[in-house]
Protein backbone atom coordinates (compact mmCIF):
# COMPACT_ATOMS: atom_id res chain seq x y z
CA UNK A 1 0.00 0.00 0.00
CA UNK A 2 1.39 3.39 -0.94
CA UNK A 3 1.88 6.15 1.62
CA UNK A 4 -0.70 8.30 -0.21
CA UNK A 5 -3.29 5.50 -0.10
CA UNK A 6 -2.64 4.91 3.58
CA UNK A 7 -3.03 8.60 4.39
CA UNK A 8 -6.26 8.76 2.35
CA UNK A 9 -7.75 5.81 4.23
CA UNK A 10 -6.68 7.28 7.58
CA UNK A 11 -8.22 10.68 6.73
CA UNK A 12 -11.48 9.04 5.69
CA UNK A 13 -11.62 7.05 8.91
CA UNK A 14 -10.92 10.01 11.17
CA UNK A 15 -13.32 12.31 9.28
CA UNK A 16 -16.31 10.02 9.87
CA UNK A 17 -18.47 11.87 12.43
CA UNK A 18 -19.64 10.11 15.53
CA UNK A 19 -23.43 9.94 15.75
CA UNK A 20 -24.75 11.72 18.81
CA UNK A 21 -26.95 9.69 21.11
CA UNK A 22 -30.61 10.73 21.43
CA UNK A 23 -29.89 11.67 25.05
CA UNK A 24 -27.04 14.00 24.02
CA UNK A 25 -29.17 15.62 21.32
CA UNK A 26 -31.98 16.21 23.78
CA UNK A 27 -29.55 17.79 26.24
CA UNK A 28 -28.28 20.37 23.71
CA UNK A 29 -29.39 23.88 24.72
CA UNK A 30 -31.80 25.65 22.34
CA UNK A 31 -30.38 28.38 20.14
CA UNK A 32 -30.93 31.85 21.59
CA UNK A 33 -33.30 34.10 19.67
CA UNK A 34 -31.62 37.06 17.93
CA UNK A 35 -31.13 40.18 20.00
CA UNK A 36 -31.87 43.71 18.89
CA UNK A 37 -28.37 44.02 17.39
CA UNK A 38 -29.31 41.41 14.78
CA UNK A 39 -29.76 43.42 11.54
CA UNK A 40 -33.36 42.31 11.01
CA UNK A 41 -34.28 43.09 14.63
CA UNK A 42 -32.51 46.44 14.45
CA UNK A 43 -34.61 47.34 11.42
CA UNK A 44 -37.74 46.49 13.41
CA UNK A 45 -36.48 48.62 16.29
CA UNK A 46 -35.95 51.62 14.05
CA UNK A 47 -39.42 51.28 12.54
CA UNK A 48 -40.98 51.04 15.99
CA UNK A 49 -39.04 54.10 17.12
CA UNK A 50 -39.96 56.04 13.99
CA UNK A 51 -43.65 55.30 14.47
CA UNK A 52 -43.44 57.05 17.84
CA UNK A 53 -41.01 59.81 16.94
CA UNK A 54 -42.22 60.64 13.43
CA UNK A 55 -45.55 58.84 12.85
CA UNK A 56 -43.97 56.83 10.04
CA UNK A 57 -42.30 53.46 9.57
CA UNK A 58 -39.92 54.98 7.02
CA UNK A 59 -37.15 55.80 9.47
CA UNK A 60 -34.62 56.55 6.73
CA UNK A 61 -36.83 59.43 5.60
CA UNK A 62 -36.14 61.08 8.97
CA UNK A 63 -32.51 62.05 8.31
CA UNK A 64 -33.96 65.36 7.08
CA UNK A 65 -36.51 65.83 9.87
CA UNK A 66 -36.11 68.97 12.00
CA UNK A 67 -38.46 71.07 14.12
CA UNK A 68 -38.86 72.59 17.56
CA UNK A 69 -41.54 70.51 19.30
CA UNK A 70 -41.72 72.84 22.27
CA UNK A 71 -40.22 70.48 24.84
CA UNK A 72 -37.53 72.87 26.03
CA UNK A 73 -34.78 71.11 24.08
CA UNK A 74 -34.54 73.49 21.13
CA UNK A 75 -34.48 71.91 17.69
CA UNK A 76 -35.19 68.18 17.48
CA UNK A 77 -33.89 66.52 14.34
CA UNK A 78 -32.80 63.34 12.59
CA UNK A 79 -33.41 59.66 13.06
CA UNK A 80 -33.42 59.65 16.88
CA UNK A 81 -34.34 63.24 17.61
CA UNK A 82 -30.92 64.83 18.17
CA UNK A 83 -31.52 68.07 20.10
CA UNK A 84 -29.75 71.41 19.94
CA UNK A 85 -30.32 71.85 23.66
CA UNK A 86 -29.00 68.52 24.94
CA UNK A 87 -25.57 68.19 23.33
CA UNK A 88 -26.17 65.21 21.06
CA UNK A 89 -26.86 67.43 18.03
CA UNK A 90 -23.62 69.29 18.71
CA UNK A 91 -21.71 66.00 18.91
CA UNK A 92 -23.29 64.89 15.63
CA UNK A 93 -22.40 68.06 13.73
CA UNK A 94 -18.86 67.92 15.14
CA UNK A 95 -18.50 64.33 13.89
CA UNK A 96 -19.88 65.31 10.49
CA UNK A 97 -17.44 68.20 10.28
CA UNK A 98 -14.51 65.96 11.28
CA UNK A 99 -15.43 63.66 8.41
CA UNK A 100 -16.34 66.40 5.93
CA UNK A 101 -14.82 69.79 6.77
CA UNK A 102 -16.59 72.76 5.31
CA UNK A 103 -19.99 71.09 5.18
CA UNK A 104 -23.12 73.20 5.20
CA UNK A 105 -23.65 72.78 8.96
CA UNK A 106 -20.08 73.47 10.07
CA UNK A 107 -20.73 77.22 10.25
CA UNK A 108 -23.28 76.59 13.03
CA UNK A 109 -20.89 74.91 15.45
CA UNK A 110 -20.26 78.08 17.51
CA UNK A 111 -24.02 78.65 17.82
CA UNK A 112 -24.67 75.00 18.76
CA UNK A 113 -22.07 75.26 21.50
CA UNK A 114 -23.64 78.49 22.76
CA UNK A 115 -27.24 77.17 22.89
CA UNK A 116 -26.35 73.78 24.41
CA UNK A 117 -28.38 73.32 27.57
CA UNK A 118 -31.08 75.77 26.47
CA UNK A 119 -34.03 75.94 24.10
CA UNK A 120 -32.60 78.97 22.29
CA UNK A 121 -32.33 79.25 18.51
CA UNK A 122 -29.80 82.07 18.75
CA UNK A 123 -27.36 81.91 15.85
CA UNK A 124 -29.36 79.10 14.22
CA UNK A 125 -32.34 80.90 12.75
CA UNK A 126 -33.47 81.48 10.12
CA UNK A 127 -31.52 79.11 7.84
CA UNK A 128 -30.40 76.22 10.06
CA UNK A 129 -33.42 73.96 9.35
CA UNK A 130 -33.00 74.38 5.58
CA UNK A 131 -29.29 73.66 5.82
CA UNK A 132 -30.00 70.57 7.97
CA UNK A 133 -32.29 69.26 5.24
CA UNK A 134 -29.61 69.96 2.65
CA UNK A 135 -27.02 68.05 4.72
CA UNK A 136 -29.44 65.14 5.09
CA UNK A 137 -29.03 64.37 1.39
CA UNK A 138 -25.33 63.71 2.02
CA UNK A 139 -24.51 60.07 2.74
CA UNK A 140 -21.66 61.18 4.99
CA UNK A 141 -24.17 62.99 7.21
CA UNK A 142 -26.56 60.05 7.11
CA UNK A 143 -23.78 57.71 8.25
CA UNK A 144 -22.80 60.16 10.97
CA UNK A 145 -26.40 60.03 12.25
CA UNK A 146 -26.30 56.23 12.21
CA UNK A 147 -23.00 56.14 14.07
CA UNK A 148 -24.07 58.63 16.75
CA UNK A 149 -27.35 56.78 17.20
CA UNK A 150 -25.38 53.61 17.88
CA UNK A 151 -22.72 55.20 20.08
CA UNK A 152 -25.00 57.27 22.29
CA UNK A 153 -28.25 55.31 22.36
CA UNK A 154 -28.53 51.93 20.64
CA UNK A 155 -25.34 50.17 21.73
CA UNK A 156 -25.52 51.26 25.39
CA UNK A 157 -29.20 50.29 25.58
CA UNK A 158 -28.67 46.83 24.11
CA UNK A 159 -25.59 46.21 26.25
CA UNK A 160 -27.39 47.15 29.46
CA UNK A 161 -30.48 45.17 28.56
CA UNK A 162 -28.42 42.07 27.80
CA UNK A 163 -26.61 42.49 31.11
CA UNK A 164 -30.05 42.48 32.77
CA UNK A 165 -30.91 39.26 30.92
CA UNK A 166 -33.52 40.89 28.67
CA UNK A 167 -34.43 39.69 25.21
CA UNK A 168 -35.21 41.77 22.11
CA UNK A 169 -38.35 43.42 23.47
CA UNK A 170 -36.61 44.47 26.66
CA UNK A 171 -33.66 45.71 24.65
CA UNK A 172 -36.02 47.88 22.60
CA UNK A 173 -37.76 49.11 25.76
CA UNK A 174 -34.37 50.33 27.03
CA UNK A 175 -33.45 51.84 23.66
CA UNK A 176 -36.69 53.80 23.38
CA UNK A 177 -36.33 55.06 26.94
CA UNK A 178 -32.75 56.27 26.45
CA UNK A 179 -33.70 58.03 23.22
CA UNK A 180 -36.47 59.98 24.92
CA UNK A 181 -35.05 60.55 28.39
CA UNK A 182 -31.29 60.40 27.93
CA UNK A 183 -28.98 58.89 30.50
CA UNK A 184 -28.17 61.86 32.70
CA UNK A 185 -28.54 62.20 36.42
CA UNK A 186 -32.02 63.72 36.69
CA UNK A 187 -35.09 61.93 38.06
CA UNK A 188 -36.56 61.19 34.64
CA UNK A 189 -33.38 59.84 33.00
CA UNK A 190 -33.02 56.22 31.90
CA UNK A 191 -30.90 55.36 34.93
CA UNK A 192 -33.47 56.81 37.32
CA UNK A 193 -36.28 54.95 35.54
CA UNK A 194 -34.36 51.69 35.89
CA UNK A 195 -33.64 52.31 39.57
CA UNK A 196 -37.33 53.01 40.19
CA UNK A 197 -38.23 49.74 38.44
CA UNK A 198 -35.73 47.82 40.57
CA UNK A 199 -37.63 48.81 43.71
CA UNK A 200 -40.59 46.82 42.36
CA UNK A 201 -39.05 43.86 40.52
CA UNK A 202 -35.79 42.18 39.57
CA UNK A 203 -34.56 41.50 36.02
CA UNK A 204 -33.77 37.93 34.91
CA UNK A 205 -30.04 38.43 35.53
CA UNK A 206 -30.89 38.95 39.21
CA UNK A 207 -33.24 35.97 39.37
CA UNK A 208 -36.44 37.85 38.52
CA UNK A 209 -39.19 37.19 36.00
CA UNK A 210 -38.65 39.02 32.71
CA UNK A 211 -42.28 39.96 32.12
CA UNK A 212 -42.80 41.18 35.67
CA UNK A 213 -39.66 43.29 35.51
CA UNK A 214 -40.55 44.84 32.16
CA UNK A 215 -43.99 45.81 33.45
CA UNK A 216 -42.27 47.50 36.40
CA UNK A 217 -39.88 49.30 34.06
CA UNK A 218 -42.71 50.49 31.83
CA UNK A 219 -44.65 51.69 34.90
CA UNK A 220 -41.60 53.75 35.89
CA UNK A 221 -41.24 54.98 32.31
CA UNK A 222 -44.86 56.16 32.22
CA UNK A 223 -44.28 58.06 35.46
CA UNK A 224 -41.24 59.76 33.94
CA UNK A 225 -43.10 60.68 30.76
CA UNK A 226 -45.90 62.30 32.71
CA UNK A 227 -43.45 64.66 34.38
CA UNK A 228 -43.13 66.55 31.07
CA UNK A 229 -46.14 67.94 29.25
CA UNK A 230 -44.48 67.39 25.87
CA UNK A 231 -44.11 63.67 26.62
CA UNK A 232 -47.30 63.09 28.60
CA UNK A 233 -48.95 61.02 25.87
CA UNK A 234 -47.82 57.54 26.89
CA UNK A 235 -49.29 55.60 23.97
CA UNK A 236 -45.83 54.52 22.75
CA UNK A 237 -45.79 52.46 25.95
CA UNK A 238 -49.49 51.70 26.49
CA UNK A 239 -50.55 50.70 22.97
CA UNK A 240 -47.19 49.53 21.62
CA UNK A 241 -44.56 48.12 23.99
CA UNK A 242 -47.08 46.96 26.57
CA UNK A 243 -49.09 45.22 23.83
CA UNK A 244 -46.10 43.10 22.81
CA UNK A 245 -45.37 42.35 26.44
CA UNK A 246 -48.91 41.21 27.23
CA UNK A 247 -48.79 38.91 24.22
CA UNK A 248 -45.59 37.37 25.55
CA UNK A 249 -43.66 38.43 22.46
CA UNK A 250 -40.37 38.93 24.28
CA UNK A 251 -38.36 38.27 21.12
CA UNK A 252 -40.24 40.83 18.97
CA UNK A 253 -41.22 38.21 16.41
CA UNK A 254 -43.36 39.55 13.54
CA UNK A 255 -46.13 40.02 12.68
CA UNK A 256 -46.42 43.02 14.96
CA UNK A 257 -49.45 45.26 15.38
CA UNK A 258 -49.46 48.38 17.53
CA UNK A 259 -50.74 51.93 17.83
CA UNK A 260 -49.06 55.23 18.67
CA UNK A 261 -51.00 58.47 19.14
CA UNK A 262 -54.06 56.68 17.74
CA UNK A 263 -52.38 55.63 14.47
CA UNK A 264 -52.22 51.91 13.68
CA UNK A 265 -49.11 50.14 12.39
CA UNK A 266 -48.32 46.64 11.15
CA UNK A 267 -45.09 44.78 10.40
CA UNK A 268 -44.94 41.34 8.79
Amino acid sequence: MSRRTALTLLAAATATPLLASPQAAAAAPPLAAPGLDDPAKKEIAMKLLSSAENSSLDWKAQYKYIEDIGDGRGYTAGIVGFCSGTGDMLDLVELYTDRKPGNVLARYLPALRAVNGTDSHAGLDPHYPDHWRTAARDRTFQQAQNDERDRVYFTPAVRRAKADGLRALGQFVYFDAIVMHGDGGDTTSFGSIRRRALTKARPPAQGGDETTYLHAFLDARVWAMKQEEAHSDTSRVDTAQRVFLRKGNLDLVPPLDWKVYGDSYHLD
